[in-house]
């Protein structure tokens, strides 16, 4: 193989596999793009990720990187002449760490209820998600990016779900922008960078993804 043969196994929707190509984006990385058939998953994504057997993979030079923050963490480590995601202060990092965790075990789950759920449920579940909002926006304060001046670590890690915000907004009957300005603003800024707005697909697209979705679930 290649000395530096990359491929992504991903699926077109999923915030977490466009982590994964915003930051290889962000490095300048070539890389080939496998999309997965989630019903009917590839030899190869088995093989790769026998324990979770879910996109996103990374696969560098035939070794697996699986969960894509981790995988975010592997880009900034190995391609190291492009402005580092992680800052150099070990409390600075940690804190970035904490916040990326916040969104993975946290704001996902709010997000996921909004097109999931319905009734009393769905508003409880869109409660939780404005609370979620505000948390962020609080901890982005008045910088441009989560970092500070810099787009870095939890800048990826958050980006990746805006592109399903017409869905939540969709369903959840609620405008973003009036509950988080602050929010919606530094979402913009990071869609104005190319990595982004090249990797992220259409909110339209996501939205009609969805109802197909809740159709095949019976929610719809």
């Amino acid at each position: 193989m290649a000395n530096n043969e990359v491929i992504l196994l991903d699926f077109w929707p999923s915030m977490f596999g466009l982590r994964l190509r915003i930051a290889l984006a962000e490095k300048e990385v070539k890389y080939e793009y496998r999309e997965e058939d989630l019903p009917n998953k590839s030899p190869l994504l088995l093989q790769m990720n026998p324990i979770h057997k879910k996109i996103p993979v990374l696969i560098h030079n035939g070794k697996p990187i699986c969960e894509s923050i981790i995988g975010v963490e592997y880009i900034d480590e190995v391609w190291k002449d492009k402005a580092p995601f992680l800052p150099s202060d070990p409390y600075e990092r940690a804190q970035a760490r904490f916040w990326a965790d916040y969104i993975d075990k946290k704001f996902y789950w709010a997000t996921r209820k909004l097109w999931t759920t319905k009734g009393e449920e769905l508003e409880a579940a869109k409660e939780e998600f404005i609370v979620c909002l505000k948390v962020l926006e609080g901890a982005l304060g008045d910088k441009p990016y989560f970092g500070g001046d810099n787009f870095g670590f939890v800048d990826i890690a958050l980006i990746g779900f805006y592109c399903w915000f017409s869905t939540y907004e969709t369903y959840g009957n609620f405008s973003t922008e009036a509950e988080s300005p602050k929010f919606v603003a530094w979402a913009k800024r990071c869609m104005q960078r190319d990595s982004v707005a090249k990797s992220s697909p259409d909110q339209h697209k996501v939205l009609k993804f969805v109802k197909v979705v809740r159709q095949r679930l019976g929610i719809e």
